[in-house]
């Protein structure tokens, strides 16, 4: 995909960017022996560039390092979207009503529910081009530097810049993915509700967590980063799928 040319970006000491070579060298704990698109390190250099730039004027991460940066946003997320490939070689089973909306485009689906800086949304997509990603984030200036990255990186990603709550039907229905991922989220009780509404039949609900949780598989992080990696299949009869009125 072309990338828009790299603006020069003042550098100090402690905030010396790394190069795309050594990006891939410290992501290589995160993607194994995936082989990501030819592209992609190139991208995660441009989108560091331009979180850096926006994080000196806008709080978009507390991390300010760039490697802590690449590990800590970019490295989980990749995890995160190497974990969804496994599961979504083939399109989330379906509700067979309307049958309009099983065949429109079988490109998995994934919505980054409180995206913040893109994590995990834009670098799933970035490993993924093909994939349908949608970044909702309701607050306006992070919502603003999701369209300012995803132009720059030449991305097609869906930004919404709302409430889970407000997005639009889709086919006289509520809009579901396949894929729901939630990270650093705030009233995480009351946005795991919405979330899971939002996963379709046979779908999975991804959350990044401080404790491995029961009734789900649970990974931990690479690197010996805290956290842990949560995957729900949200079994077909458990999924909710009431018209919108």
């Amino acid at each position: 995909m072309p990338l828009r040319p790299r603006p020069a970006i003042a550098e100090s000491p402690s905030l010396k960017r790394p190069s795309a070579e050594r990006i891939a060298l410290l992501l290589k704990p995160y993607l194994g022996d995936f082989t990501p698109p030819a592209d992609l390190f190139a991208s995660l250099s441009v989108y560091l560039d331009l979180l850096l730039r926006w994080n000196a004027r806008t709080n978009l991460t507390a991390i300010r390092e760039p490697e802590e940066m690449v590990r800590r946003h970019f490295g989980e997320s990749l995890f995160a979207g190497l974990q969804l490939h496994a599961r979504l070689a083939t399109p989330a089973e379906r509700a067979p009503d309307p049958p309009s909306a099983l065949t429109i485009n079988p490109a998995p689906s994934v919505l980054d529910f409180g995206s913040g800086a893109g994590f995990p949304g834009l670098p799933i997509q970035l490993l993924h081009p093909g994939w349908r990603v949608t970044l909702a984030e309701s607050q306006g200036k992070k919502a603003a530097f999701l369209r300012e990255a995803a132009r720059t990186l030449g991305l097609e990603t869906e930004v919404w810049a709302g409430r889970v709550e407000d997005l639009p039907p889709f086919a006289g229905r509520l809009r579901q993915f396949d894929a729901v991922t939630l990270r650093a989220v705030d009233k995480m009780e009351k946005a795991l509700r919405e979330a899971r509404r939002r996963v379709l039949s046979g779908g999975w609900l991804v959350i990044f967590t401080t404790q491995p949780s029961t009734g789900a598989e649970a990974l931990p992080l690479p690197e010996q980063a805290p956290g842990w990696l949560t995957l729900k299949r949200i079994e077909p009869a458990a999924a909710l799928l009431d018209r919108v009125p």
